[in-house]
């Protein structure tokens, strides 16, 4: 499933406390330069719309940096969660791959959320995946003592590959089986590819890991 247009955004809403590029993030890395404050900091690669974190942000002991690599879905995401005026979640417009290899220190994360990434369908385009070996040491080297990554895809086969990248190249626990919820309303979903995917009656492959 292709992504779809996204609505226009209000040119009047501020984003300078949501958003930043690659190049704006501190160096070295500090999480309290971005939140005003040291808190818990949860990590999700791929943001699209912004769905899951909204919802995150209601967690308010938390934070939650985003990290979207098309620039219109990370000011999109990043201006909805202005429009919601919450202090704890905001979207950097770069690749991931940098940010977690070059910036983020070691034992600096709770959580790392990967939903539905970009499958890669054709074999020579694999390599481009963001489940890879390198993206999974510097996962397992940026987490904390029980910290936890979560990965959600709707392509088995690169479920099914990527478990065994992670048991192969990581000492994280798992896998970890997470139920899948019935949904409450017609936005209770972790993603908007989420609630398209179950929308369609199609299987989401949903995993958890964590570092002993």
């Amino acid at each position: 499933m292709g992504r779809r247009a996204l609505r226009k955004i209000d040119p009047s809403i501020d984003l300078t406390n949501h958003f930043r590029t690659f190049d704006q993030l501190p160096r070295p890395w500090d999480a309290a330069m971005l939140f005003d404050r040291l808190a818990p900091l949860e990590v999700e690669v791929g943001s699209g719309k912004g769905l899951f974190l909204r919802s995150a942000a209601g967690r308010p002991e938390v934070d939650f940096l985003g990290i979207e690599v098309v620039e219109k879905y990370a000011c999109f995401a990043a201006a909805s969660l202005a429009k919601m005026g919450v202090t704890n979640a905001m979207v950097v417009h770069g690749d991931a791959l940098r940010v977690f290899h070059e910036l983020l220190p070691d034992e600096s994360l709770e959580a790392v959320h990967v939903y539905f990434p970009d499958p890669w369908w054709k074999k020579r385009h694999r390599r481009r995946r963001v489940m890879r070996e390198s993206f999974l040491h510097d996962v397992q080297r940026t987490l904390r003592s029980g910290g936890s990554l979560h990965f959600w895809t709707d392509v088995e086969e690169y479920f099914q590959t990527s478990l065994e990248l992670i048991a192969a190249h990581t000492s994280l626990h798992g896998p970890l089986t997470v139920p899948e919820p019935t949904a409450e309303h017609d936005m209770d979903y972790r993603t908007h590819f989420e609630r398209r995917v179950r929308q369609a009656d199609a299987p989401v492959y949903r995993v958890e890991f964590r570092k002993k």
